[in-house]
């Protein structure tokens, strides 16, 4: 038996592993409701979530594009897909490179600057860069064809500077004392106008566009851009609204425990977490950082909260670097991490074919869909958490247990309904001993089985492991 644990751990153990505004054209004309099981907080138990960047997605970046790859992303193990701002874009400030508006850049340049999805001109329209509403339709339909449910990224702290509001509502906006419309205060978010909560009008408006995609257009839910800006009172009205309609699906784009009390948000981001592996990858945090981390969550947060975990999405990629400027060459190594620590995992697009540049945030790019070993990775990864209930994240969690280890090795234990699964990983550049609980174990990535019996065995720099019992 001592053999087959040998060979066990020197081949497989340590390898790195909105209602809607009337119009003639036959394109907004509602489709009959796709029929899909209403989202529940089972399905999210085991969900995994994919930021869709349409515009970058393809050399089209188009809905139609996208949509053909939505059986890819079911490989994944993807539930519910996260559409970046899909309205129309305001051509008044629009944002471009350094700063600058496209305006100030020579005439024959302008128009390569799209500016930012952020600055919305119609909540309940489409962009054209994307397509019409019947592609957008499509899409709806096949991923829920696919099993798969769709939430939009909503808005609402502010609009682009063409939305009607500013002409025949300027009543809506934050306003300085010249009575002139200003952008988000503290922020360089110049190419658009921060909305005023005070005025009920809004309110009742902003609420009116969100229930007409989800009355009119099958959508399951909303990621909501800095939700932690919008005072709580107006998201108790907004998504008890939402909720009257259908089962929807909320992700704060935050981070305030209070956003997800009661039946308000379903899932938050968990930023903290995203920074301490971040530190923990450049060495200037530890696995003691991320006790404290989990400790933190475990006492700010109700056992029913969602956190999101993620090492990219369309900010960090953009503005911090890509997964390897930020991680190195860990990066199998913290993905491990998010599938298996309590919450649900992202893949941002371009991240499932090992996307090596960041994506331009305002002017027209590519990712490049070859896929490679990382994308087979993430598959078995999203094969794990849809299946086995020791990794679910949802309202109903399995239970973590932090396991002694040595300084720098991170070893837990997820468990519910009878499944059991360990997670190891030497978060450091030296070399480590470690014990783990007597067991017969199967290695999920590398589908080896042994027999442990207690003995300490190394562990190599950065290297880590997913063992099911």
């Amino acid at each position: 038996m001592k053999k087959l644990i040998f060979a066990f751990f020197a081949i497989a153990l340590f390898a790195s592993c909105k209602e809607e505004k009337k119009e003639t054209k036959i394109e907004d004309e509602p489709k009959t409701s796709v029929e899909i099981e209403p989202i529940s907080d089972e399905i999210l138990e085991t969900a995994v979530i994919y930021e869709a960047n349409i515009r970058q997605y393809s050399p089209e970046g188009t809905f139609d594009e996208f949509t053909k790859d939505i059986p890819i992303l079911k490989e994944l193990g993807v539930k519910v897909i996260w559409l970046m701002p899909v309205f129309p874009i305001s051509e008044t400030k629009r944002k471009a490179e350094g700063g600058k508006f496209a305006s100030e850049f020579p005439e024959e340049e302008q128009a390569k600057y799209l500016g930012s999805y952020y600055a919305v001109t119609d909540f309940t329209k489409i962009n054209p860069e994307f397509g019409n509403k019947e592609d957008f339709r499509e899409l709806v339909k096949t991923a829920h064809d696919n099993g798969i449910y769709v939430i939009l990224d909503w808005v609402p702290n502010h609009t682009g500077w063409d939305h009607e509001w500013l002409k025949n509502h300027p009543e809506y906006y934050t306003q300085n004392e010249k009575g002139e419309i200003i952008h988000p205060e503290g922020t360089d978010w110049t190419d658009v106008a921060d909305l005023n909560y005070d005025n009920q009008e809004m309110r009742k408006e902003m609420i009116e566009d969100m229930l007409y995609w989800v009355k009119e257009e099958n959508v399951d839910g909303f990621r909501c851009d800095v939700a932690g800006s919008v005072p709580l009172d107006f998201w108790e009205t907004a998504i008890s609204k939402l909720r009257s309609e259908n089962d929807v699906f909320m992700l704060a784009e935050a981070w305030e425990p209070e956003l997800l009390d009661g039946d308000l948000f379903d899932m938050a981001y968990a930023w903290d977490g995203h920074h301490t592996m971040n530190g923990m990858a450049k060495g200037e945090k530890s696995v003691s950082d991320f006790d404290a981390y989990i400790a933190k969550i475990n006492k700010d947060y109700d056992e029913d909260d969602i956190l999101m975990n993620f090492i990219t999405n369309h900010d960090e990629n953009s503005w911090n670097g890509t997964i390897k400027e930020r991680m190195g060459d860990k990066k199998e190594l913290f993905t491990a991490l998010i599938y298996t620590k309590p919450g649900m995992p992202l893949i941002y697009s371009g991240q499932e074919y090992d996307m090596g540049h960041r994506l331009k945030f305002f002017e027209k790019d590519s990712i490049s869909k070859r896929k490679g070993a990382y994308f087979d990775y993430l598959k078995k990864l999203g094969e794990l958490k849809n299946t086995n209930s020791a990794l679910n994240g949802g309202k109903n969690a399995a239970s973590y247990k932090r396991l002694d280890s040595e300084k720098d090795v991170l070893m837990f234990e997820r468990s519910k309904d009878g499944q059991s699964l360990l997670f190891v990983g030497n978060f450091s550049d030296k070399e480590s001993s470690i014990t783990l609980p007597k067991g017969i174990y199967l290695d999920y990535i590398r589908n080896t089985k042994a027999e442990l019996k207690g003995d300490p065995f190394k562990i190599g720099p950065w290297q880590y492991h997913i063992l099911i019992k």
